[in-house]
């Protein structure tokens, strides 16, 4: 049971992605109420058939000051599509700095960019610019909603109106 569920706040702005028993025991619990479920699907016991959640929402507000993304190896590679920014290869890819540490450059979503093995050794202590290797895109931190809706994996349809405008997020 891989699928995965929307949670939103009390004020239907997304808060998070769970697993489906996670919140089935939401809403089992009265934590959480069942805003759409699946058509296609549902939950079985040996007595009871119960609908399977695919967007929950809690009944208490939760706060939360801060809702960036975390900045590790794997959302960087999720945030440049899995491959190399210089290039486009998909293998051996590691992470670069684009202004390179040795000239102030720093560790942060600003400054990192997937590069493959071959194209960060031949840019080096370089910038992009200098060793005439320009980047596809140039590197952002993703705001929460962004990497919920575009880098979390698959995106149920029903997701779509609780995630807001592209547009919006950007």
């Amino acid at each position: 049971m891989g699928r995965k569920v929307l949670v939103l706040n009390q004020d239907y702005s997304a808060l998070s992605v769970c697993s489906v028993p996670k919140a089935f025991l939401l809403v089992y619990m009265h934590k959480a109420e069942m805003i759409a479920q699946s058509s296609t699907h549902a939950l079985r016991t040996v007595n009871e058939v119960y609908p399977m959640p695919t967007v929950v929402r809690l009944y208490k507000y939760i706060h939360l000051p801060y809702r960036g993304v975390m900045m590790t190896r794997q959302n960087i590679f999720k945030r440049d599509g899995n491959s190399c920014q210089y290039c486009g290869t998909q293998e051996d890819l590691t992470l670069d700095h684009v202004l390179p540490k040795s000239r102030g450059g720093k560790t942060n979503w600003d400054n990192l960019a997937t590069a493959c093995k071959r194209c960060n050794s031949r840019k080096g202590d370089y910038t992009p610019e200098e060793a005439s290797m320009p980047l596809h895109q140039r590197p952002f931190r993703p705001s929460f909603l962004m990497f919920l809706r575009d880098f979390s994996g698959s995106v149920d349809e029903g997701w779509l109106p609780y995630l807001g405008a592209r547009e919006a997020v950007y």
